[in-house]
């Protein structure tokens, strides 16, 4: 079995972590309804226009309710489906469908007196027919995705080398007179190629002579910095670091400069982040590395953990009291902006929380030609 596989051994185990993490609870069964947990928990992703859903009771078993059909593994002991599709059109209340199925499978299993939901997303189909105690796991579920597991680390590393082929890609085509667009769907084919199979998501920025934003009907012009800022997902793992590339490959004193003062920031953050730094410290610190900048100005988070989407805990900002823990992936992204730089910069790598220290995911180029 590759790396990249379903892994129904490592589902399974992050099964008990939750209970064993919820043990004082005293939970009767968990409700799981985001795609995103079933996937964690469960195994099978699933695509977003479904609405799944899955029940893990206390004696460790776990139930399925798929749409259409069974998928061909899950780390479920039983598997039940709902009619996701009527003559292969998509109905649009598949929520009040695949709860009518565990509703019903519910019935069957008797009384249930504390269920643990998911409270942001739990549906009035479920919560106002469940006659039971509902207690919101959904906080715990979150914390328990920050520790990476090998297969989902494995996922992530495979997710990155996509970035690192498109960022080839861009840098063999970047010219003056590009189109955005064509700089678009060069890149996203670099990474279908990468993966061999399609994104499961994409993104993030690929406007150019600007902080971000989508691609546009748009020609890159002389002088100008180009910010790309990658998130493609592999099998629902989320990469995400980003590269500035001069349009010309002559870079101004000015932009040179200041890129050299923004890759300060990954030198202090392999010196000094361990588990048990505080994330707002970091941001604290990293502002003041940037501060330093004769031009330009840092207006934004530092970075954030990736994973089974885009932004999660590790938060690096002023907003959270976040603290590095080992087994999280996070990104570090410093920008520095003003429009004589035309427009900035903005620089990522992806880490690795060890025992030690962090392991960089993203070793790959980073100047501006």
């Amino acid at each position: 079995m590759s790396e990249l596989d379903l892994n129904l051994d490592a589902s399974r185990a992050r099964q008990q972590r939750l209970w064993n993490a919820l043990a004082g609870a005293e939970l009767d069964a968990i409700i799981v309804t985001q795609i995103e947990h079933i996937q964690y928990l469960i195994g099978p992703k699933f695509a977003w226009v479904h609405q799944p859903a899955a029940i893990l009771f206390a004696d460790g078993t776990a139930t399925l309710i798929a749409p259409n059909e069974a998928p061909d593994a899950a780390a479920a002991d039983e598997i039940l489906t709902y009619e996701a599709q009527w003559l292969c059109t998509l109905r649009n209340d598949q929520r009040e469908a695949s709860s009518a199925v565990l509703l019903q499978y519910l019935k069957s299993r008797g009384k249930l007196g504390k269920i643990g939901v998911e409270y942001s997303t739990f549906s009035l189909h479920l919560s106002q027919q469940l006659d039971a105690t509902l207690v919101d796991v959904e906080p715990t579920l979150y914390q328990l995705r920050r520790k990476k597991d090998p297969d989902e680390l494995a996922r992530l590393k495979k997710a990155i080398t996509g970035t690192a082929r498109m960022y080839e890609v861009a840098r063999d085509m970047i010219r003056p007179g590009v189109s955005e667009l064509n700089v678009f769907n060069a890149l996203q084919a670099a990474a279908v190629k990468e993966y061999g199979e399609m994104l499961t998501g994409t993104g993030n920025d690929y406007a150019c002579g600007a902080k971000g934003g989508p691609p546009r009907d748009r020609l890159t012009q002389d002088g100008e910095l180009y910010i790309l800022d990658l998130g493609p997902a592999f099998r629902g793992y989320f990469a995400d670091n980003c590269r500035t590339i001069a349009v010309n490959g002559k870079p101004t004193d000015e932009q040179q400069q200041t890129w050299e003062i923004v890759m300060q920031t990954f030198d202090h953050v392999m010196k000094t982040v361990r588990p048990g730094k505080s994330c707002k410290e970091l941001f604290q610190e990293v502002v003041g590395i940037l501060s330093a900048a004769p031009i330009g100005v840092f207006d934004h988070h530092l970075g954030h953990g990736i994973g089974l989407f885009p932004h999660e805990a590790p938060h690096l900002n002023s907003c959270w009291e976040d603290v590095f823990a080992e087994g999280d992936v996070f990104t570090v992204e410093p920008g520095i902006y003003d429009e004589k730089l035309r427009f900035g910069m903005r620089l990522e790598n992806d880490y690795l929380v060890t025992a030690s220290g962090v392991e960089l995911l993203s070793d790959f180029p980073m100047g501006l030609t």
